[in-house]
């Protein structure tokens, strides 16, 4: 009998397997080589899959540096016991300078008011900061031009308690393995290094998942891991050209549980709209999710989930809270049953590239949605 004190949890679980990410990270570091630092990105919650759960995890294999996109993430891992680098990579306004000192915490700068901020904050606290200087060769994003570096490092030595400590910049094609503009932005990126203070002996990192994969002569001293820590190639691909052990392994997975079963005649609609009539008698499966959980709409009349190891393809439009499966042929469902929405179940297995693709997105969005809005369980015993 259930009690006050039973634990109620949601029929919609996200899956976090903690092995898979040591897998992934372990395999990164292994291809880059001992010289080569890897940062673990874990901004987005980690893309969804708990920020300060993966930190702990990766941080148990090794990794010692962590990115992050704002301030408020860096203090947050601080807070839960996350050792080693932590770079902030969004910028910060001047008034949280301090927090960069009274934490640890690496600044990415590209601007005036950031570094006279922290040198004021350095200053304040008799301190010396190491800052990173976020260099634009071609992104079009955050960044200082290249012409303006010169100045700007002047700067930073002229300005005390701060110093340089890294120089980066993003490469905006690395997902294509074909794209020119990714040998272009790196050999722009190495001739700023080049005509830097030949004293200078801080970090270079330009390359992401893409150029870490595929492009070993951009790795300089750190690669930035991101969505190749949790199990997706960057360009959609499967790994096939890598042997079986080096293989990148999916670390989400997202399940459900059936809530009915009905048998529907033909010419029946199926949810708002009617955007699905039956054309023959159909059973139709009703799970409890829908876009509140991070399961779109753009997924109607696309998507497929797995029951009993076999593909249901999504029918009619999907609700807030509820979606329809068609499982006419696979005998014996009932309620209860799970539902695979990503992830295996037998021999099948639906990707976050697929579901990527059903939703005209990016695995890195699939992955934020279905983590961000869902209950996660991580299937490793040290959490």
């Amino acid at each position: 009998m259930a009690t006050e004190h039973s634990r109620v949890i949601s029929r919609n679980q996200v899956r976090i397997d903690c092995r898979a990410l040591r897998h992934n990270f372990r395999c990164i570091a292994e291809s880059v080589g001992n010289g080569v630092e890897v940062m673990a990105m874990v901004k987005g919650d980690a893309y969804g899959h708990g920020m300060a759960e993966t930190a702990t995890v990766l941080a148990g294999c090794g990794c010692r540096n962590f990115g992050v996109a704002e301030l408020v993430e860096a203090v947050a891992l601080r807070r839960a016991g996350i050792d080693g680098r932590i770079f902030v990579l969004l910028g910060f306004l001047p008034d949280e300078a301090d927090q960069f000192v009274h934490h640890d915490l690496t600044p990415v700068v590209f601007l005036d008011q950031d570094i006279r901020a922290l040198s004021r904050a350095a200053e304040d606290c008799g301190r010396e900061i190491g800052v990173h200087l976020k260099v634009d060769c071609g992104m079009g994003r955050l960044g200082l031009l290249p012409v303006d570096v010169p100045s700007f490092v002047q700067r930073i030595d002229e300005l005390p308690g701060i110093h340089l400590a890294g120089i980066m910049a993003h490469l905006p094609e690395a997902d294509q393995r074909q794209a020119t503009s990714t040998p272009l932005i790196f050999s722009r990126f190495q001739e700023l290094v080049a005509r830097l203070d030949s004293d200078f002996r801080g970090i270079r990192h330009i390359a992401n998942s893409g150029a870490t994969l595929y492009c070993p002569e951009m790795h300089c001293d750190m690669v930035r891991a991101g969505i190749s820590l949790y199990g997706c190639y960057p360009d959609g691909g499967k790994g096939d050209e890598v042997a079986a052990s080096a293989r990148l392994q999916p670390v989400m997975s997202f399940a459900t549980r059936v809530a009915q079963v009905k048998d529907l005649p033909a010419g029946s609609g199926i949810s708002y709209g009617h955007t699905y009539i039956t054309t023959r008698p159909t059973r139709i499966a009703v799970l409890p999710l829908g876009y509140e959980d991070g399961y779109l709409r753009d997924l109607s009349n696309r998507a497929e989930v797995l029951i009993h190891g076999r593909r249901a393809p999504v029918r009619g439009r999907i609700c807030m809270n509820l979606c329809m499966v068609d499982i006419t042929g696979i005998d014996g469902v009932e309620v209860g049953d799970e539902a695979i929405l990503l992830g295996r179940q037998g021999d099948e297995e639906i990707t976050a590239d697929e579901i990527a693709g059903w939703m005209g997105t990016i695995s890195y969005e699939v992955l934020c949605l279905f983590g961000k809005n869902n209950s996660r369980i991580y299937t490793d015993e040290t959490l």
